[in-house]
């Protein structure tokens, strides 16, 4: 059996030459602006290797009308609309409230237009935060976002201009709703992604049957937790073919609520877990993602979690394949 500071290694990799101590990620949204979960007694940001700050755009938004979350059999629906105060208001008077010796703090960059996206990554770039996550994938606003992430030509222009405005680590987060994740991961990496995050939410709507009204104020809004775990596992496979060949590493994410569902990911080519929705059910379950992950790896005799990176045995490529009978 390892001892505790050996299981501690164990778990330390590097994300674009980020130091992390952990493979696991707080997703965009999910935590606020960092402060979300501080409360919680026996939360520890030093559980996370990275946590993603909530999406940002240029000017203070409002976001969506509610109703913005509905609970579904196997996760939840969100349409929040990217509320925010502002990237300028970010970076002077939430950042600097942060504590950058607990774990990596990253931005994710929103917009409406391609100019949009560039202005607020180079207000970003001259800030404490340590890298950046690329929006172009929200199914919830009604500009930008999701029109950028399944168009692969709008996705390499935001990255593009993103690239220019910061020598920062740029992340590309890619959207499942589009016809070929992995020519638009292809175009993110050309246009000078350094890694990529895999996958948002999945579009869907829910009905209240006696008003036969859309639940959700936005009409749509984006699908997370449990029943996306085998699209988005999928999608970071499909993904890890092409990133390889580049050396670009891979957020997995998507309805991972423990440490088998990591591993699974890990395993399937991400360098790291998101963790998202799994927060809303257990505010304290990276403790025990971490401790099952560090088991794992002793069990099997890996002295590091990069040791299965990619790890599954299988033939080189996943073909798109009909499985209807």
């Amino acid at each position: 059996m390892a001892d505790e500071a050996s299981r501690a290694a164990a778990l330390k990799l590097n994300l674009c030459g980020l130091e992390l101590a952990t493979p696991l990620v707080l997703l965009s949204g999910c935590v606020g602006f960092g402060e979300e979960y501080t409360r919680v007694e026996g939360f520890s940001n030093r559980d996370a290797g990275a946590v993603v700050l909530k999406g940002t755009t240029l000017e203070p938004r409002l976001g969506n009308p509610p109703h913005r979350v509905y609970e579904t059999p196997m996760g939840m629906l969100n349409a929040i609309g990217l509320q925010n105060p502002g990237v300028d208001a970010v970076v002077r008077d939430i950042l600097p409230t942060l504590d950058f010796s607990e774990t990596r703090f990253l931005a994710n960059i929103c917009g409406s237009t391609v100019e949009e996206y560039a202005e607020v990554t180079r207000r970003f770039d001259d800030s404490p935060i340590d890298a950046m996550e690329i929006n172009i994938s929200c199914p919830n606003i009604k500009e930008g976002g999701v029109a950028f992430g399944n168009d692969p030509d709008m996705s390499a222009r935001v990255v593009e201009a993103c690239r220019k405005a910061t020598r920062k680590p740029l992340i590309a987060k890619l959207s499942p709703n589009q016809t070929d994740i992995r020519e638009n991961a292809r175009r993110c990496i050309e246009a000078g992604s350094d890694a990529l995050a895999v996958i948002n939410t999945v579009m869907g709507m829910a009905i209240d049957i006696e008003s036969r009204q859309p639940v959700i104020g936005n009409v749509q809004g984006g699908l997370s937790g449990p029943a996306i775990r085998p699209i988005a596992l999928l999608k970071v496979r499909q993904v890890y073919e092409v990133a390889r060949r580049h050396d670009v590493p891979i957020i997995g994410q998507g309805g991972i609520m423990n440490a088998g569902d990591a591993l699974e990911f890990l395993i399937a080519g991400a360098t790291t877990a998101g963790i998202g929705t799994a927060l809303f059910y257990d505010p304290l379950v990276l403790g025990k993602i971490n401790a099952g992950i560090a088991d794992y790896l002793d069990r099997h005799g890996f002295s590091s979690v990069t040791d299965i990176i990619g790890s599954l045995t299988t033939t080189p490529d996943i073909e798109d394949t009909c499985v209807a009978g």
